[in-house]
């Protein structure tokens, strides 16, 4: 059974960062496009950044360019979203998913966590 869990997420003041990790157990992580996602009450679940299985592709949503980034450890089956200057309109619930497609696809996305809440305050 595949089993997808993030964590690292908080309470922090705009311009403070989060590192963000998520761990996926249960599939051959090496196989697999990663990527996170955030949802925002009211609003629907949007891409913030994926990356390919080797890592040599990354996409960004251009919100977030510049200020994120994203990683990945295959050897470790984990994937990480470094978050610097951090906004309060960054804030949502971020999710992990497991899929096929590098520039963040909701619908090529099938493997999720529950996700972790970020909030940033003014």
């Amino acid at each position: 059974q595949v089993q997808v869990v993030e964590s690292g997420g908080g309470l922090v003041q705009a311009g403070g960062s989060l590192r963000l990790s998520c761990t996926a157990s249960g599939l051959t992580f090496d196989d697999y496009a990663m990527g996170w996602f955030r949802q925002a009450p009211g609003r629907e679940r949007e891409g913030v950044s994926c990356i390919s299985w080797s890592g040599g592709t990354i996409y960004y949503a251009d919100s977030v360019k510049g200020r994120f980034t994203i990683s990945r450890d295959n050897a470790k089956d984990t994937l990480y979203l470094q978050m610097n200057s951090l906004k309060p309109e960054d804030t949502a619930l971020y999710y992990c998913g497991g899929g096929s497609n590098v520039y963040c696809r909701l619908s090529s996305y099938n493997y999720w966590g529950l996700g972790t809440q970020v909030t940033v305050s003014e």
